[in-house]
């Protein structure tokens, strides 16, 4: 494990790395910056979620990963559907609080970013969930003790990527 701990160190360095880099952007439109945490964190919980579930069905011996198989398809589509109502929720929250503080950025707008965002972050995690549930499973370790450091991980910085390029992409 302490290699993988190594490793993953260094991933969420490149998120810090980007997230300094928007610094001038943040600062420009500040409403932003109160969405990042929420962001991020959230992004690994709905992978550590789907992770953990998985984890459980190859303990029980009650997945193969088929694509057909329906209970997998439910797993990806409540990830989603919990993804959407968070991040519509986040957006909501962030136009309240900006209305508050002076903050010209539209409901519409915060809609557009914080969903698009984090709809796109929930299937990257979905994604690095199985992905990491599987290799960890086949290689005979045990998905408990890898997978949610490895997608939370690596979620984190493809939530800061993300997030930052589609709030300069829409603004």
């Amino acid at each position: 494990m302490f290699p993988l701990l190594i490793g993953l160190s260094i991933v969420v360095l490149v998120a810090g790395i980007r997230l300094e880099g928007a610094r001038a952007f943040l600062e420009e439109y500040g409403v932003l910056a109160v969405m990042v945490p929420t962001m991020v964190d959230m992004g690994g919980n709905l992978g550590a979620i789907l992770s953990a579930r998985l984890s459980t069905r190859f303990h029980l011996g009650r997945t193969e990963l088929d694509p057909r198989e329906p209970e997998l398809w439910a797993n990806i589509l409540a990830i989603i559907a919990l993804a959407a109502t968070i991040f519509t929720a986040l957006a909501v929250g962030a136009y309240l609080l900006g209305s508050l503080t002076g903050s010209t950025l539209s409901l519409t707008t915060l809609l557009a970013i914080s969903l698009l965002s984090g709809l796109s972050l929930a299937v990257v995690a979905v994604v690095f969930s199985f992905g990491a549930t599987y290799v960890s499973y086949q290689l005979g370790i045990d998905p408990d003790d890898t997978t949610i450091p490895i997608v939370t991980n690596v979620v984190d910085v493809f939530g800061m990527v993300i997030f930052v390029g589609v709030s300069t992409w829409l603004l």
